[in-house]
């Protein structure tokens, strides 16, 4: 008998992992929140990626996408999540036997076993999935020998308070605040041309709104930024510069960089936002220092966090500060590591009590930051192996990720990075080690590189 596998999300991971399942001789059934393929893409259709393409198609979509006479982009041009979605994934949704197992506008609000609540135990194994989803008819539900959660987090970011809540006010001063990454230089010009604007985080989607606001500040003179960041050394946010092999991300870093010198963006460091007052004039932030900013508006990139409550009939086991599965914690933890190059894994590191069930993407890291696109299609590829029962294929490495050199706290040229870097090098195959310098420096009792825990790729949010 088929057996199906039943798949959460129809962004990038998700639909790499339905092409395996096809390749495998299952049927997947793929469950789409919104109106249109990888809608969570679309949200930041203007962003550019820091991979170029040979980092970005997963192998079993491309074999799929060649039977239909389909053009692979150029391998070492950079994509934005528009180039993505009209190249990549909206042929790979509609010109493939996928285009079958896709449904649109079905939002999944439960995934249980069918007749076992999270508590009974016997026979549980053998009993299918019950997958509950809404759409426009009402609440329905589906049944799946597998499923495999890849819905992302984008519609799940963090709030603007330091203390993982929202900061007093957040809500009721909704009107005046974005969160991600807005269209800047496109659909949300108006909005901050000529205004004050602040952006929190210290991550990639932090700095690259950053960035953005200062090419508007060349159009719009009147226009002013304030980076409100929540580490004492703003410097630890530019990241590799040119140690990075992804160069998009180690060139942003360099910008950004030259940008805070040169006095076009103001700092304030160590500023954790408590309180929000929304006023006829505009936003009132208040640290917890007691130093205030005023503003017109507020952009909030610091982070995003996994919605885990459509799972909550599942038995799954999660890292108790990360949300991600406790065997992957160690490899990405950002108290621990300085590095952005995690090793590949697979199944055996997202395996949750509940035998069948996954989550993939960028939702398997929870809390933790840069996730790379690549590193989900290797994740789903092992998975759905592991579901087909070929246990060898599961356990193989099949991905060599980029360096990132994302220690390096000093931009500039090679020299400068090489010098002030810790890593540069590869990560070691341990999962529980970082870089190798960094690994001497921790095991001496220092500090290691303490790169900032807040950095977030803008690929952590597609899958």
């Amino acid at each position: 008998m088929t057996r199906t596998i039943a798949i959460i999300g129809a962004g990038p991971v998700g639909l790499a992992a339905a092409a395996h399942a096809v390749e495998r001789g299952m049927k997947p059934l793929i469950l789409e929140r919104g109106p249109a393929v990888a809608h969570a893409v679309t949200q930041w259709s203007h962003v550019p990626m820091f991979s170029p393409w040979a980092f970005n198609i997963d192998p079993a979509a491309e074999r799929l996408l060649m039977t239909t006479g389909w053009n692979r982009p150029a391998p070492n041009a950079y994509p934005t999540g528009g180039d993505l979605l009209e190249q990549y994934l909206v042929p790979l949704s509609e010109r493939t036997p996928l285009r079958a197992a896709l449904h649109l506008n079905a939002g999944v609000v439960a995934v249980s076993r069918l007749g076992f609540d999270k508590v009974k135990s016997a026979g549980r194994e053998q009993a299918p999935f019950a997958v509950r989803y809404r759409n426009g008819a009402g609440d329905q539900t589906v049944l799946a020998d597998a499923v495999i959660d890849t819905s992302g987090t984008w519609f799940s970011p963090n709030p603007a308070g330091a203390d993982g809540l929202p900061a007093i006010g957040e809500p009721e001063a909704a009107a005046r605040i974005s969160y991600g990454m807005p269209d800047v230089l496109g659909q949300a010009r108006m909005r901050y041309a000529g205004r004050h604007v602040a952006v929190l985080g210290g991550g990639h989607s932090a700095i690259g709104t950053l960035t953005a606001l200062t090419e508007l500040q060349d159009e719009a003179p009147g226009t002013t930024i304030t980076w409100l960041y929540r580490g004492q050394d703003v410097a630890k946010a530019f990241g590799g510069g040119a140690a990075d092999q992804l160069s998009a991300r180690g060139e942003l870093g360099m910008r950004i960089a030259r940008l805070v010198q040169n006095g076009r963006i103001t700092v304030e460091t160590k500023f954790r936002l408590d309180r929000i007052e929304a006023r006829e004039t505009g936003l009132h932030l208040m640290a917890n220092d007691g130093r205030s900013v005023a503003v017109d508006e507020l952009v909030v990139a610091t982070g995003f966090r996994p919605e885990l409550d459509l799972l909550r009939e599942l038995r799954i086991q999660l890292d108790p500060a990360l949300e991600c599965t406790p065997a992957l914690a160690p490899l990405i933890d950002p108290n621990e590591h300085s590095c952005g190059t995690v090793r590949p894994h697979g199944a055996a590191e997202l395996a949750h009590p509940e035998p069948g069930f996954y989550i993939a993407g960028m939702k398997s890291y929870g809390r933790a930051p840069t996730f790379l696109l690549a590193t989900g299609h290797e994740q789903v590829r092992s998975i759905v192996a592991e579901i087909a029962g070929d246990h060898e294929a599961a356990r193989r490495v099949e991905l060599v990720l980029p360096e990132t050199g994302v220690c390096s706290s000093t931009p500039g040229g090679a020299k400068v990075a090489a010098a002030s870097s810790c890593c540069g090098g590869p990560a070691p195959a341990a999962p529980d080690a970082c870089c190798i310098d960094d690994a001497k420096a921790k095991a001496a009792g220092k500090g290691g590189c303490g790169c900032g825990t807040d950095t977030h790729s803008n690929e952590r949010a597609t899958a």
